[in-house]
Order: structure tokens, then C-alpha cells, then sequence
């Protein structure tokens, strides 16, 4: 297995697909490193010479903000984001869909399971 980056790219996988595997990398940004360094998208990644890896990690550490560094300064965002209160900080700091969905249904991946809440009913159901 190629390591790139500190990662473990599968052998038996075409480079673009095996190189979309690094975080912050995706099929058309590999397609186009692949290109930009003259290796062939299509060989399978084990078949890869030594300098053809190396070729390509020293290319993604100088162009790219990949793997580590990038999880680092996304999370880093989100902290400013948090720090200054503004909108979208509360609403990552609330557990909540920051990008306007709407949460009285659906939501559940950033609101986590139901919980459920004793006694409560809607307007209709009440009696006057």
C-alpha cells in the first residue's frame, strides 16, 4: 500500500480513486493532480513507482491544504465562529443545522434522537 500523507491508499484501486481517500481530496481534484503530474489516473495505485509516489505527496504538501492541517483549520473556524456568537457560531454551539434547514421535523443527524416530553399536546387537542 502507497502511504501518501500519513495514509494508507488502498493497492488494488485506480490512483484518482485511491487518492480521493485523503481527506479534503475528491475525484476531480485527484483526476487533475493526476494530470498536472503526468501519472496515468487509471494504473492501480500499487503499480505506482517510488517516485511517482513521492511525486505526489511533495505536489500535495506544497499545493494543498489536505488531511491533518485541514481538520485543524476547519475546526478552528467553527471555534471563531462559536467565540464571536454570531449566528451560525450559537447554532453549532446548540447541536442545530447551521445552513437554515428547517428543525421541527427532520434535523435528526444534528439534533440526535427524540426525546420525548410528557404531557405535551398541540392547541387542537386541548380542551376549553
Amino acid at each position: 500500500m502507497p502511504r501518501v500523507l500519513g495514509v494508507d491508499i488502498p493497492n488494488n484501486k485506480p490512483t484518482y480513486i485511491s487518492l480521493s481517500y485523503l481527506y479534503g481530496i475528491g475525484p476531480f481534484l485527484a483526476i487533475q493532480i493526476c494530470y498536472e503530474l503526468g501519472v496515468d489516473p487509471h494504473v492501480r495505485a500499487g503499480e505506482l513507482s517510488e517516485d511517482e509516489v513521492s511525486r505526489i505527496t511533495t505536489h500535495l504538501d506544497k499545493n494543498y491544504t489536505v488531511e491533518g492541517p485541514l481538520r485543524r483549520k476547519i475546526q478552528q473556524d467553527i471555534g471563531r465562529l462559536r467565540e464571536i456568537q454570531c449566528y451560525r457560531g450559537v447554532r453549532h454551539r446548540k447541536g442545530l443545522p447551521v445552513r437554515g434547514q428547517r428543525t421541527k421535523t427532520n434535523a435528526r443527524t444534528r439534533k440526535g434522537r427524540k426525546k420525548t416530553v410528557a404531557g405535551k399536546k398541540g392547541v387542537k387537542d386541548m380542551k376549553h
